[in-house]
């Protein structure tokens, strides 16, 4: 059987829209699904939200007391948004590089597993044996907006807390296995309306609000830094308020994303968010606040012992010849779902691609890093034998 490549796939991948929001997942899983349609492979989806689908191949092994050993990756992109010199869509080849809305993020990485899993499953017809470990491949829905595709898949059991799991997001060529925790706020401050030239008669809801983000950044900026992880963040992405220049404004609303590390939390943070609050009523009297926690995703440290770590270090060297550089992960993963929800030690990234690239116009992805990947995860695949 003629396997294909992870190149050529990647470009296949590339030229299936699935961005999100937009066309969404449904043609790219049912195009996967044809290609995994294998001997020995048992293919189920799960509907996941209207009409999105989650999709899993499976190679049962033959000892169901080892943990499996699982690539999962997301189908879906970011919009195309502006400023594109190229086709989105075409995934376009120079200068050994392929470019196109998802090539980096992650339809190359998506394309490597997959080859992977083929040859995993084509090394069974030829041994005429089962692995001794069973093998998935997870296509999930959603990673780009709310990630229910990944929680899907713990809900289902398609996953476990002991499952060696790994996604092929953009990497940089590192083996990325810890994440900073995301937590989300919704804040509102409500006041009193009045005019401009009598402000003393109102309550300046956007004062009061700039009070919260002044003490609140303040707070957050002596929280304690993490060896690995480096430094907690807070970002106040957006912000409403009043509705005329010439009125005390009545209302304003905030919203906050803090990407935490150890030991700082969404508890610790909610008290310093509450202390800011009082801070702002004391500063702007006849004001009430209100918050909303609308994320909130744990931080995932690195375990040195994670045997999923070690595994996939030894096939990066044999691969490569080199020690692949361990780091954290900037963002968060699908993996990172798994890791913080299952406290699961065997989850981590290593991808093809820039993650720099990633959600950029003109996205690509470097040729050699494709093919560095798959055979990296080609030579894991067969260490389930």
């Amino acid at each position: 059987m003629k396997q294909i490549q992870a190149v050529q796939l990647t470009k296949e991948l590339v030229q299936i829209e699935s961005t999100d929001p937009g066309t969404y997942e449904r043609e790219i899983k049912d195009y996967l699904k044809k290609l995994l349609k294998l001997p020995g492979v048992e293919l189920k989806e799960e509907e996941v939200l209207p009409g999105r689908f989650n999709l899993c191949a499976e190679l049962l092994g033959t000892d169901q007391t080892l943990p499996a050993l699982i690539f999962i990756c997301h189908m879906d992109t970011v919009v195309v948004g502006d400023g594109w010199t190229l086709p989105p869509f075409r995934a376009l080849e120079q200068d050994n590089k392929i470019y196109g809305r998802g090539a980096c993020d992650m339809k190359s990485g998506l394309a490597c597993c997959t080859t992977a899993f083929i040859h995993a499953a084509t090394l069974v017809q030829q041994k005429h044996k089962k692995p001794k470990r069973t093998l998935k491949l997870i296509c999930t829905v959603d990673e780009e907006d709310f990630m229910r595709g990944s929680e899907q898949c713990i809900k289902s059991g398609w996953v476990g807390k002991d499952d060696w799991v790994v996604d092929a997001e953009p990497t940089n060529g590192m083996i990325q296995v810890a994440h900073k925790g995301r937590t989300w706020y919704e804040v509102d401050v409500q006041g009193h309306t009045a005019h401009a030239s009598t402000p003393w008669k109102g309550a300046d809801a956007i004062a009061a609000m700039a009070e919260i983000i002044h003490t609140f950044h303040k707070e957050m900026e002596q929280v304690p830094t993490h060896p690995d992880l480096g430094k907690s963040t807070v970002t106040f992405g957006q912000i409403q308020g009043g509705y005329r220049p010439y009125v005390v404004p009545d209302a304003c609303k905030l919203w906050i994303d803090l990407r935490l590390v150890p030991p700082t939390n969404t508890q610790k943070t909610t008290e310093l968010l509450e202390k800011a609050i009082e801070k702002a009523k004391e500063v702007v009297s006849g004001i009430s606040v209100t918050y909303t926690i609308t994320g909130d995703r744990p931080y995932i440290e690195k375990d040195d012992n994670s045997l999923m770590l070690k595994a996939l270090k030894k096939s990066c060297l044999v691969v490569t010849k080199q020690e692949p550089e361990i780091a954290p992960f900037p963002g968060y993963t699908d993996t990172a779902v798994i890791a913080g929800k299952l406290g699961n030690h065997n989850c981590m990234s290593y991808g093809p691609g820039n993650l720099e690239c990633a959600h950029q116009p003109d996205e690509w992805v470097d040729i050699d890093d494709i093919i560095r990947c798959e055979r990296v995860y080609k030579h894991l695949s067969e260490t389930i034998f």
